[in-house]
């Protein structure tokens, strides 16, 4: 099976290390145990919608934009994430979707995609595209420590 590179980096895995180096060291070897599998039963695409839809049931909006960008990256399809929001309304519930993921950076970054795709641009592109806008730049998206 052909590894997968996402166009996001863990760079919240460096905030543990500047907690503890050990938890670094732990939450870093469950991250490979989760992400770098060789042989994964789920494929990468599937396993990035399932963690996108976990995150958007947990409320972390910036974890779901994130995964968002990187199942888009591995291949899923405008249709397939039309679909998903759907469902995020029905499981949901409209309101929730109405005032709480509608005005997201999710929802943001996947009119972006919708609207990438509808002028015919190539995957590649839209994923800079996205970096740029939705990347680890927008403070609504980035996981890095913010300084003081």
């Amino acid at each position: 099976m052909k590894q997968h590179t996402p166009p996001l980096r863990p760079l919240a895995l460096g905030n543990f290390k500047k907690t503890d180096s050990r938890l670094a060291a732990i939450v870093g070897n469950f991250w490979k145990l989760v992400w770098s599998n060789d042989n994964p039963a789920i494929d990468q695409k599937t396993r990035y919608l399932l963690s996108l839809a976990n995150a958007v049931g947990a409320g972390r909006l910036r974890q779901a934009t994130r995964e968002l960008i990187k199942a888009y990256a591995a291949g899923t399809s405008v249709a397939e994430f039309d679909e998903l929001f759907t469902l995020f309304a029905w499981n949901q519930g409209v309101g929730h979707f109405a005032s709480e993921i509608g005005p997201s950076q999710l929802f943001a970054a996947y009119q972006f995609i919708k609207s990438q795709d509808d002028q015919g641009l190539p995957t590649e592109d839209i994923v800079k595209n996205l970096l740029k806008n939705f990347g680890e730049d927008n403070p609504d998206v980035g996981t890095r420590s913010q300084s003081i």
